[in-house]
Formats: structure tokens, C-alpha cells, sequence
């Protein structure tokens, strides 16, 4: 499965993002799919997570309310929108893909995650 995310970029405090990412050379739909994100000198943590089906989502505190993920198994694609952005949300953003979504849940699985994205950045001033 190949991943191409795409929708990152530099935004004011308070502004929003809709990330894409595009999945291609797998069915789709057999898989959860996630957001991560990792800032300078942290390490990866999972942002937001979304079941095969789109029924079940799960999202890190520090984003409810904020950031909406979403799919569309028809396009292939899996979305995060990002509203009210803050200066902390800056990071590399990458796309996941996992048959087990508590693969994606939790930050603390990452080297089991089946597949990556290469990342987009999204910068976020003050």
C-alpha cells in the first residue's frame, strides 16, 4: 500500500488545514487508517484514528474537539481536518495504514504500524 499525503503548509494561530492522503496498491477498505504527528526532537504520537468502515474514530486529547478525520472508501482517501490551529500543532503530519486500528490508536505501537506515508508539514505561527 502506498501513501501520498498531501494539504500541509504554513497557517496562522486560529486558522485551519484539510490534509489528504491518497492510498493506492491495496483494497482500501480492509484498513484502519491514522494520523501521526512529530515535532523536532519528540517522537511520533497518533493524532487521530478511524475505523475501516468510518464508524469509529478516536482522537488524542489534545486535538478533540479541534480535528475531524474522515474517509472516503469510494476515493481511497482518508482526511484530517484542523481547525483552530495553535503554534503546538506544528509538526510533520503522516498518513498510517493498519489492518488493527489499535495499531493506530496509540502512540506507543508505532514500529508495528504496516505502512507510512512520507509526511507533509504543517507549520503553524503565532
Amino acid at each position: 500500500v502506498q501513501l501520498v499525503e498531501s494539504g500541509g503548509g504554513l497557517v496562522q494561530a486560529g486558522g485551519s488545514l484539510r490534509l489528504s492522503c491518497a492510498a493506492s496498491g491495496g483494497t482500501f477498505s480492509n484498513y484502519a487508517m491514522g494520523w501521526f504527528r512529530q515535532a523536532p526532537g519528540k517522537a511520533r504520537e497518533s493524532v487521530a484514528v478511524i475505523s475501516w468502515s468510518g464508524g469509529n474514530t478516536e482522537y488524542a486529547d489534545s486535538v478533540k474537539g479541534r480535528f475531524t478525520i474522515s474517509r472516503s472508501n469510494a476515493k481511497n482517501t482518508v482526511y484530517l481536518q484542523m481547525n483552530s490551529l495553535k503554534p503546538e500543532d506544528t509538526a510533520v503530519y503522516y498518513c498510517a495504514a493498519d489492518r488493527t486500528y489499535s495499531h493506530l490508536s496509540t502512540s506507543t505501537q508505532v514500529s508495528q504500524v504496516d505502512y507510512w506515508g512520507q509526511g507533509t508539514q504543517v507549520t503553524v505561527s503565532s
